[in-house]
């Protein structure tokens, strides 16, 4: 039996892929099996439905503790506005919150640089800030690397800053700051950043608590596909005991204004390849998010027939991250009626959720 016919033999029966099959398909499966295949799993778990959700995000500095190589959004804690850094403070987030009518987004998602003079104290007023002006919003909020943080500058057990900022009304943690959890790579391309088994602790921990989050995969840099692999196995390790994780979101590097800048950026077709992978193989976690503000419109859309059912949202050109990074968007944002409108072109019926994958 050739390895192709074992995983047909082993997805018709619901068994789970190995990492072994994961590798194969990374370099071998012809990419129309691999489309379809996705696209099958896709159907059997949400039917045509595609999500998307009214967000913005608020990015509250990019000054950062940490130089990682792949990262053209960070700056130091010495740089200022002529230089490309910023540091708002509580008013000004007032500010931006109060831009927003009521009701008119459902989730406020901050994350930013690792600040050196910030601990818990700073995300918990932020957390405090979203439900004093939009009550029914929900916070997504702080990456794992983040959270290590502010407990280690407050003096806290992770466990304690976590129930702290829930209790401010942290709601669900999104997936940044994962990268890729190989220590080599992650040597290579985010020396000094809170390790994997960390990141994954944090998660593990906050799940525990009763958090939901989502996990990310940052590829197309220095990694190889056993890489991604390892990555994903130990997300699914973790779910398998927690069952925490909404969504798997991968993030495509982009090359510009950084220090891996030398390195092309992958194709489409490698692109759609990992989305359709990651479908195939992480069985536990439920949504497969295409962000379209990192991989465009367009390849987004046809990210959706490749075992994606979720574009993540309006955005409102609240980020910075990968327009600084030579995204194709400068300015994101996204109305309503055309995140239905793309979503309706690929033959799939547009539901608006909340950050929690409940349908609005």
């Amino acid at each position: 039996m050739t390895m192709l016919r074992e995983i047909e033999s082993v997805l018709a029966a619901n068994d789970r892929l190995t990492s072994s099959h994961a590798l194969w398909l990374y370099g071998n499966a012809p990419s129309e099996w691999l489309r379809e295949a996705a696209d099958e799993i896709r159907r059997k778990l949400h039917g045509e439905r595609a999500f998307y959700n009214r967000n913005i995000h608020f990015e509250p500095t990019n000054k950062c503790v940490y130089a990682c190589r792949f990262c053209a959004f960070a700056r130091t804690a010495d740089q200022g506005p002529e230089d490309g850094a910023w540091d708002h403070d509580l008013e000004e987030f007032d500010r931006i919150l109060r831009a927003k009518q009521p009701g008119t987004i459902t989730e406020v998602h901050i994350t930013g640089g690792v600040h050196p003079d910030r601990g818990v104290e700073y995300g918990e007023a932020l957390c405090r800030k979203v439900h004093e002006v939009h009550p029914t919003a929900h916070v997504k909020a702080f990456t794992a690397v983040e959270i290590s943080f502010f407990a280690r500058k407050s003096g806290l057990s992770l466990e304690e800053a976590l129930r702290r900022l829930q209790a401010a009304g942290l709601g669900s943690l999104p997936g940044g700051g994962a990268e890729i959890f190989d220590p080599e790579v992650r040597r290579k391309i985010a020396g000094g950043k809170a390790p994997a088994h960390q990141w994954l602790e944090i998660h593990e921990v906050a799940h525990g608590l009763g958090l939901r989050s989502n996990a990310t995969m940052l590829y197309g840099h220095v990694e190889e596909h056993r890489h991604r692999v390892d990555h994903m196995e130990r997300l699914r390790d973790l779910q398998d005991r927690t069952n925490g994780f909404m969504a798997f979101i991968p993030l495509r590097y982009r090359n510009e204004n950084n220090a891996l800048s030398h390195l092309l950026e992958v194709s489409p077709e490698e692109d759609l390849r990992n989305y359709s992978v990651a479908r195939l193989y992480l069985d536990n976690i439920p949504h497969l998010k295409a962000y379209w503000v990192m991989l465009g419109v367009e390849l987004a859309a046809r990210a959706l027939e490749w075992g994606v059912d979720d574009l993540d949202g309006t955005v409102d050109d609240s980020t910075k991250i990968y327009s600084m990074a030579g995204a194709e968007d400068q300015h994101p944002a996204m109305t309503t009626a055309r995140l239905e409108s793309i979503i309706s072109a690929k033959g799939r019926v547009a539901v608006e959720r909340d950050s929690l994958y409940q349908a609005v």
